[in-house]
Protein backbone atom coordinates (compact mmCIF):
# COMPACT_ATOMS: atom_id res chain seq x y z
CA UNK A 1 0.00 0.00 0.00
CA UNK A 2 3.01 2.14 1.17
CA UNK A 3 4.46 1.78 -2.45
CA UNK A 4 1.67 2.25 -3.95
CA UNK A 5 1.12 6.00 -2.54
CA UNK A 6 4.42 6.68 -3.40
CA UNK A 7 4.27 5.64 -6.35
CA UNK A 8 1.02 7.90 -7.15
CA UNK A 9 2.59 10.90 -5.37
CA UNK A 10 5.43 10.89 -7.65
CA UNK A 11 3.79 10.76 -10.64
CA UNK A 12 1.42 13.77 -9.72
CA UNK A 13 4.39 15.40 -8.57
CA UNK A 14 6.03 14.54 -12.62
CA UNK A 15 2.75 15.35 -14.52
CA UNK A 16 1.81 18.19 -12.42
CA UNK A 17 4.44 20.88 -14.86
CA UNK A 18 2.87 18.93 -17.52
CA UNK A 19 -0.71 19.64 -16.95
CA UNK A 20 -0.09 23.31 -15.91
CA UNK A 21 2.05 24.34 -18.80
CA UNK A 22 0.85 26.85 -21.60
CA UNK A 23 0.61 25.38 -25.02
CA UNK A 24 3.12 27.26 -27.23
CA UNK A 25 2.35 28.95 -30.25
CA UNK A 26 4.41 27.86 -33.64
CA UNK A 27 7.13 30.24 -34.66
CA UNK A 28 5.82 32.51 -37.10
CA UNK A 29 7.19 32.39 -40.38
CA UNK A 30 9.02 35.50 -41.53
CA UNK A 31 7.32 37.03 -44.25
CA UNK A 32 9.05 37.56 -47.68
CA UNK A 33 9.37 41.01 -48.91
CA UNK A 34 10.50 41.50 -52.51
CA UNK A 35 13.76 43.73 -52.79
CA UNK A 36 13.55 47.29 -54.68
CA UNK A 37 14.65 48.09 -57.91
CA UNK A 38 15.74 51.03 -59.25
CA UNK A 39 16.48 53.50 -56.55
CA UNK A 40 16.38 52.62 -53.26
CA UNK A 41 15.91 55.35 -50.11
CA UNK A 42 17.85 55.26 -47.24
CA UNK A 43 18.65 57.68 -44.16
CA UNK A 44 21.88 57.67 -43.01
CA UNK A 45 24.25 59.10 -39.69
CA UNK A 46 27.78 59.73 -40.38
CA UNK A 47 29.55 60.48 -37.11
CA UNK A 48 32.99 62.29 -37.67
CA UNK A 49 35.72 60.50 -39.70
CA UNK A 50 38.07 59.61 -37.13
CA UNK A 51 42.31 58.96 -37.17
CA UNK A 52 43.19 55.59 -35.80
CA UNK A 53 46.74 54.15 -36.62
CA UNK A 54 47.68 54.80 -40.21
CA UNK A 55 43.85 54.80 -41.23
CA UNK A 56 40.86 57.09 -41.07
CA UNK A 57 37.29 54.96 -39.59
CA UNK A 58 34.24 56.31 -40.69
CA UNK A 59 31.24 54.69 -39.27
CA UNK A 60 27.65 55.27 -40.53
CA UNK A 61 24.17 53.81 -39.29
CA UNK A 62 21.79 53.65 -41.88
CA UNK A 63 18.19 52.86 -42.00
CA UNK A 64 16.24 51.35 -44.48
CA UNK A 65 12.99 53.98 -45.86
CA UNK A 66 12.09 51.96 -48.68
CA UNK A 67 8.91 49.62 -49.12
CA UNK A 68 10.76 46.45 -50.27
CA UNK A 69 14.06 45.16 -48.98
CA UNK A 70 17.66 46.10 -49.93
CA UNK A 71 20.00 43.67 -51.24
CA UNK A 72 23.47 43.66 -51.52
CA UNK A 73 24.21 47.11 -50.28
CA UNK A 74 27.13 48.63 -51.57
CA UNK A 75 29.50 51.49 -50.41
CA UNK A 76 31.97 53.22 -51.90
CA UNK A 77 34.22 56.00 -49.78
CA UNK A 78 36.18 58.41 -51.47
CA UNK A 79 38.98 60.84 -50.09
CA UNK A 80 39.53 64.46 -51.51
CA UNK A 81 42.05 66.78 -51.00
CA UNK A 82 41.45 70.28 -51.27
CA UNK A 83 41.50 70.96 -54.84
CA UNK A 84 38.65 68.39 -54.90
CA UNK A 85 41.73 65.48 -56.42
CA UNK A 86 41.11 61.91 -55.10
CA UNK A 87 43.83 60.84 -52.65
CA UNK A 88 42.45 58.26 -51.10
CA UNK A 89 39.65 55.83 -50.48
CA UNK A 90 37.89 52.64 -48.60
CA UNK A 91 37.96 49.43 -50.02
CA UNK A 92 34.38 48.76 -51.74
CA UNK A 93 32.00 47.29 -48.73
CA UNK A 94 29.22 44.83 -49.48
CA UNK A 95 26.83 44.36 -47.25
CA UNK A 96 26.13 40.43 -47.73
CA UNK A 97 24.77 39.59 -44.38
CA UNK A 98 21.06 39.33 -44.84
CA UNK A 99 19.13 41.54 -47.19
CA UNK A 100 18.12 45.13 -45.01
CA UNK A 101 14.63 45.09 -44.54
CA UNK A 102 12.20 48.15 -44.28
CA UNK A 103 12.88 50.26 -41.76
CA UNK A 104 15.88 48.29 -40.43
CA UNK A 105 19.00 50.00 -39.18
CA UNK A 106 22.62 48.58 -39.87
CA UNK A 107 25.90 49.83 -38.81
CA UNK A 108 28.74 49.85 -41.59
CA UNK A 109 32.10 50.56 -40.75
CA UNK A 110 34.66 51.86 -43.49
CA UNK A 111 38.46 51.80 -43.30
CA UNK A 112 40.56 54.26 -45.56
CA UNK A 113 44.50 54.83 -45.56
CA UNK A 114 45.55 58.24 -44.45
CA UNK A 115 47.28 59.75 -47.15
CA UNK A 116 48.79 64.12 -46.99
CA UNK A 117 46.44 66.07 -48.38
CA UNK A 118 43.09 64.10 -47.07
CA UNK A 119 40.67 66.71 -46.69
CA UNK A 120 36.67 65.40 -46.63
CA UNK A 121 35.09 62.20 -48.12
CA UNK A 122 32.17 61.15 -49.78
CA UNK A 123 30.59 57.67 -49.36
CA UNK A 124 28.53 56.70 -52.71
CA UNK A 125 25.53 54.29 -52.24
CA UNK A 126 24.21 51.45 -54.74
CA UNK A 127 22.66 47.89 -54.43
CA UNK A 128 22.38 45.29 -56.23
CA UNK A 129 19.31 46.10 -58.35
CA UNK A 130 20.09 50.04 -58.42
CA UNK A 131 21.22 53.15 -56.80
CA UNK A 132 20.48 53.96 -53.15
CA UNK A 133 19.56 57.83 -52.39
CA UNK A 134 20.96 58.52 -49.25
CA UNK A 135 19.57 61.23 -47.12
CA UNK A 136 21.61 62.70 -43.91
CA UNK A 137 20.00 63.34 -40.63
CA UNK A 138 20.70 63.61 -37.42
CA UNK A 139 19.27 60.88 -35.62
CA UNK A 140 16.58 58.36 -36.78
CA UNK A 141 12.56 58.97 -36.04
Amino acid sequence: MRRFALVAALACVLTAPILTAQPQEPAKRAAYIPPVKGIATIEVIQSPSKRVGQEMVTVLKIRNTSKGSINLLKLDEYWYDKSMKIVSGAPSYAHRKAPIQPGEIVEITLRSPVRPGMSRNQVMFTHAYGDAKATPVKVFK
